[in-house]
């Protein structure tokens, strides 16, 4: 349990924390900004969220321990089935609260625009890296 720990568990527990602290503080401030002083979709909110970035961490070690070369089949590989699996939780949802009209678009939306973004900062960081390792090398 230690080594699967070390390897790649703390690095998920941490990157879930910090992004599901992020989009909640967030996500506070709009409202606060607004003028609501409550969540009115109130705690299956927060557990909804929790779920959507818990999806999001699981995308993410997917992309980065997926043994495929192809950069686009390997997004491919991870983004269908998780965003499958998020509209599948929304629709879960309504069972137990009624869905916004826009709710499918919203989470399409929201989980593909960070998708992007996450690919382009992982794109970018290995990039970087590969050009650091060449650097040392020569």
């Amino acid at each position: 349990m230690r080594k699967m720990w070390n390897n790649w568990l703390r690095e998920s527990t941490f990157i879930y924390c910090v992004i599901y602290t992020i989009v909640t503080i967030l996500n506070s401030i709009l409202y606060l900004i607004q003028g609501y002083r409550n969540d009115p979709s109130g705690n299956w909110h927060e557990l909804t969220r929790a779920v959507i970035v818990f999806i999001g961490v699981v995308a993410y070690e997917m992309a980065v321990r997926l043994p495929v070369k192809n950069l686009f089949l390997r997004s491919a590989l991870v983004y269908i089935p998780t965003m499958g699996l998020t509209f599948v939780f929304v629709w879960l949802n309504q069972f137990i609260e009624p869905l916004a009209e826009s709710a499918y678009r919203d989470i399409f939306i929201n989980y593909t625009g960070l998708f992007i973004i996450v690919s382009a900062v992982a794109i970018i960081r290995s990039r970087i890296r590969k050009k650091s390792k060449k650097r040392t090398e020569a």
